[in-house]
């Protein structure tokens, strides 16, 4: 069986896109901004132009700004901004059915708590049953319907392979996964070190510098889910090295390129000036520094992004403290 009826909150870049590729799935959809103003944009010009221009919807997506019209959907998928996850689930609770499957699409750690977004829906939403979807993939790439893969997880595997089945297509491949806690630290993590990445290239240090952040980044990160129960092969998948080598990889990344910006000595208020969407490494940073501190987990590549984002280091203390590392065995 395949759910039928989606509503999308959140009408970003990504949640967009994610209505999109639900309509190219066949699906029925209604998408919700908080801006009435953009739900008319979507729902009568079949466009997004503030996040996603040049790019035609499909003319069945609806779109709405009242929580009332999203109530009857057989999945909720949240593509809010992580920071603002508590205040719309909140805010959407009381038109939820109890037992509706609510997929978190945003990736990063509530900064006030340091708690993942499913312990944040837990609170907020305690009848929804939880999914996270997570995994390399840019919302550009996803609204046009180019090839992409990513990881569904959730503790309740059938519904898991229900929703891969429901959100899966041709062109978006859904794997489904029950480790909910690896799947959300792999895509909270690597917001931060794509900071670093770009960095390096913004710095112009090389590609063999670059490879090499990368590379004792995702240490960082298979050390603070191991620390925290996630599956070891969690983090070797779409939504640990997958998300990691994306976003790590390309400008089109929002945390690579602030990161580029940074490392050619730009401001990141300037930086953040120009932008619509959310950067979200940068909320992220403290949050993961404070919970790997918390547990004992040495992290330095993601506490030095926090001490640069926090405007406690320059960006070339920061790298100096790095490089000025003791040597060390490789584990």
């Amino acid at each position: 069986m395949a759910y039928r009826k989606f509503a999308v909150i959140g009408a970003g870049a990504w949640g967009t896109a994610l209505a999109q590729t639900l309509r190219l799935a066949g699906r029925e959809v209604i998408i919700w901004s908080h801006r009435p103003e953009l739900a008319a944009e979507i729902a009568t010009r079949q466009t997004n132009a503030g996040y996603l221009p040049g790019v035609d919807l499909d003319p069945g997506l609806r779109a709405t700004s009242s929580f009332a019209q999203t109530t009857g959907c057989d999945v909720v998928l949240m593509v809010t901004p992580a920071q603002h996850l508590r205040e719309i689930a909140r805010k959407l609770a009381p038109f939820l059915v109890p037992g509706t499957p609510v997929v978190i699409c945003s990736k990063g750690l509530e900064q006030a708590t340091g708690k993942l977004m499913s312990e944040v829906l837990a609170e907020t939403m305690p009848g929804a049953l939880i999914a996270v979807l997570s995994g390399p993939s840019f919302a550009a790439d996803v609204v046009r319907g180019l090839p992409c893969a990513v990881t569904i997880a959730c503790a309740d595997e059938a519904v898991g392979a229900q929703l891969a089945n429901s959100l899966g297509h041709l062109k978006f491949r859904p794997y489904w996964s029950p480790d909910l806690l690896g799947v959300q630290l792999g895509g909270a993590v690597k917001n931060v070190l794509a900071i670093a990445a770009g960095i390096v290239v913004g710095k112009s240090l090389g590609a063999s510098a670059h490879a090499g952040i990368v590379t004792r980044g995702f240490a960082e990160l298979v050390r603070l889910a191991a620390a925290m129960g996630a599956q070891p092969e969690t983090m070797m998948g779409l939504s640990g090295l997958g998300d990691l080598v994306l976003t790590c990889g390309s400008p089109q990344s929002r945390n690579m390129s602030l990161g580029v910006a940074l490392g050619q000595g730009q401001a990141i208020a300037d930086v953040l000036a120009t932008r619509r969407s959310v950067t979200e490494g940068i909320y992220t940073a403290r949050a993961v520094t404070e919970v790997a501190g918390r547990r004992g987990v040495e992290m330095p590549i993601c506490a030095a992004v926090d001490a640069i984002v926090s405007g406690r280091l320059s960006v070339d203390a920061a790298i100096e403290g790095l490089l000025s590392r003791p040597f060390r065995a490789e584990r």
